[in-house]
C-alpha cells in the first residue's frame, strides 16, 4: 500500500510540474509584476511550519498580506494551492512510510477528495476579487477556530478509544462526501488537516489512520485542483515559482535538522493574527467597489 501511494504522489508530482513548467515557459515574457524573493521566503518559512504541522494555507495569506505580494486577490487561492503542490507532496513522501487504514477507506477518501478539488477549482478560479475576498476571510476564520481547538487537544479527545481501522457502509459514505466537501474547501484556501481529523474522529476511527488519510488526500488533491488554476492562469507565475522553491527548502530543513521544537507560543500567535488577516480581508469584501469614473476622477485630483 505505502508503495503503491508513494507511486502515485510521484507521478502526480511529475505530471504537474510538466505542465506548470510548460505554462510558465509559455508565459515567460510576462510572469507578473511580483517579487519571486518574497514568495520564496514566505514558502520557505511557511512549508518548513506545515512540515511541523502547522499548515501552510493561512501563514502564506498572511505572509503575502503583511509584504503586500499580491495586488489581486483573485490570485490568491490558485497562488496557494500551485505553490504549495509540490512542497506538500515531498512531505507526503517523507513522512508516508507506514500507513494503517484500510485500502477501501484510504483509497476512497483520496479519491473524493480529489473530485471535490476539480470541483473547487473550476468554481472558485471564476470567481471576482471581491467573492475571494468574503470566501477567503471566512476560510481564514474556520482556519483559526480549527487550529485554536487542535491546541487546546478538542480534536485529539473525540479521537479518544477510537480502534477502528477502517470504515464500511454508512459512515464510509459519510466519510467520501465529507472529504469531497474537504477536497473542495481546500481550493477556496481552507486547509484539510484539521477539519479532515476531526471528520475521521468523529466517525470512529482510530487517530493513528488520520494522518495517512489527511496528508495523502491532500497531496493528490492539490496537483487537480492546481491544474485548473494554471489552465485559466488564476495564479501568481513568480507567486507559485518562489513558493516552490523556497517551500521545497523550507520542508528539507524542517526534516533535516528539527527533531522538536515548543511551537505553542508560536501557533498562538499565528491563530490570533490570522483571525486579524481574516477580518480585514472580510472588510475589503464587504466594502463596496467604487466605481471607474470615481477612481479615474481620485487618480487624476
Amino acid at each position: 500500500m505505502v508503495a503503491a501511494i508513494i507511486t502515485l504522489l510521484v507521478a502526480l508530482g511529475v505530471w504537474f510540474s510538466f505542465f506548470l513548467i510548460k505554462d510558465l515557459i509559455k508565459h515567460k515574457a510576462n510572469l507578473g509584476p511580483e517579487k519571486t524573493l518574497t514568495a520564496f521566503i514566505v514558502g520557505l518559512i511557511t512549508d518548513f511550519l506545515d512540515t511541523l504541522g502547522i499548515g501552510s494555507f493561512a501563514t502564506t495569506t498572511l505572509g503575502f498580506k503583511i509584504t503586500k505580494f499580491l495586488k489581486n486577490d483573485e490570485l490568491l487561492p490558485g497562488t496557494l494551492n500551485v505553490g504549495h503542490t509540490i512542497p506538500v507532496i515531498i512531505e507526503a513522501i517523507i513522512f508516508t512510510t507506514v500507513v494503517k487504514v484500510e485500502a477501501l477507506t484510504l483509497v476512497s477518501m483520496v479519491i473524493a477528495a480529489m473530485v471535490g478539488s476539480w470541483v473547487g477549482a473550476r468554481t472558485v478560479s471564476k470567481l471576482p476579487e471581491k467573492m475571494i475576498q468574503k470566501v477567503m476571510g471566512i476560510a481564514l476564520a474556520l482556519t483559526a477556530i480549527l487550529m485554536a481547538l487542535k491546541q487546546l487537544s478538542v480534536l485529539d479527545m473525540l479521537g479518544q478509544g477510537n480502534e477502528a481501522m477502517g470504515l464500511s457502509g454508512i459512515p464510509l459514505m459519510i466519510g467520501i462526501v465529507g472529504n469531497f466537501i474537504l477536497g473542495a474547501l481546500m481550493t477556496a484556501g481552507i486547509g484539510l488537516y484539521a477539519p479532515c481529523m476531526a471528520l475521521v474522529y468523529m466517525l470512529g476511527l482510530n487517530p493513528l489512520v488520520a494522518f495517512p488519510i489527511m496528508m495523502t488526500s491532500c497531496s493528490a488533491l492539490m496537483p487537480v485542483a492546481s491544474y485548473e488554476f494554471v489552465k485559466f492562469s488564476r495564479y501568481s507565475k513568480k507567486g507559485a515559482i518562489g513558493l516552490t522553491i523556497g517551500g521545497i527548502l523550507g520542508v528539507a530543513i524542517a526534516v533535516t535538522f528539527v527533531t522538536s521544537l515548543d511551537l505553542t507560543l508560536l501557533t498562538w500567535l499565528i491563530i490570533a493574527v490570522v483571525l486579524y488577516t481574516s477580518v480585514s480581508m472580510l472588510r475589503s469584501g464587504f466594502k463596496p467597489a467604487v466605481a471607474p469614473e470615481v477612481q479615474s476622477y481620485q487618480k487624476g485630483a
